[in-house]
């Protein structure tokens, strides 16, 4: 009898038991925005020109003021960066990006 208590409980205790763990990543996508920059430019002539500052240009659509910022670039029609001032009359082109108070210069060319 022993025995045979012995042999039906032999196996449950050398049974092995095993757990299996699942683990499920989610990720969490946000849309995703992109902003648009237009440049704009216009052209005229100087009015004021205060280096590294303001340059206000006469346009067809009346005096138009830009703040120049340390990235604004002045050029040549060749793409030569002029160091002297600019002078009232000259006619140049201003790329620029933003609009109204929050126009940001890219860069000038000297037309002439």
């Amino acid at each position: 009898m022993i025995a045979l208590a012995c042999a039906l409980t032999a196996p449950l205790a050398f049974a092995q038991t095993s757990t299996t763990t699942t683990e499920k990543a989610t990720t969490n996508t946000q849309p995703t925005t992109t902003t648009q920059t237009t440049t704009t430019s216009t052209a005229g002539t100087v009015t004021t020109y205060t280096p590294g500052k303001t340059i206000v240009v006469q346009s067809n659509q009346g005096p138009v003021s830009f703040a120049l910022g340390t990235a604004a670039r002045i050029v040549d029609g060749t793409g030569h960066v002029i160091t002297s001032a600019l002078k009232p009359g000259q006619r140049v082109r201003v790329y620029y990006t933003g609009r109204d108070e929050n126009r940001a210069v890219e860069r000038v060319i000297v037309e002439d």
